[in-house]
Formats: structure tokens, sequence, C-alpha cells
């Protein structure tokens, strides 16, 4: 079982839309994507990458399994 890793704001979208996901649609500071009743805030673009715990935090509230999100 391999551990997460950060990933790159664009490359956290790429799979969110192979997971499902609509958007990132325009929100009030932050963007947000969709799927089904799952409103998804997406962190503003920076420099570096999404850590670990904010990828975990993300995933927890997208309801996406961990083993789901290596798969990809």
């Amino acid at each position: 079982m391999s551990r997460l890793a950060p990933v790159s704001r664009r490359e956290l979208i790429r799979r969110l839309r192979q997971l499902g996901f609509d958007g990132p649609f325009s929100g009030g500071r932050h963007q947000f994507m969709v799927r089904n009743e799952i409103r998804l805030v997406i962190p503003n673009p920076h420099r570096s990458a999404i850590g670990v715990e904010l990828l975990r935090r993300i995933l927890r509230h997208a309801a996406i399994d961990l083993e789901e999100w290596r798969t990809l």
C-alpha cells in the first residue's frame, strides 16, 4: 500500500474529473467542483503542491476512498 503524496492543483482537478466531478466553477473566494450532492471547494492556485493533510481533508469531504484515489 503506497502512501499519499502531495499533488499539484492541476493533478487534483484532473483526478477529480476522472472520479465524476464537474468543474471547477467560479465561487466566492474559491472555485468548486460538483458531483451529485457534493460541492467540493478547490484550493486557490499557488506555487507549491497541495500537501498530504489538505489532500486527506479534500478526499474525506469528497467521499473518495484512499484506495480509489491511488488507483488513478
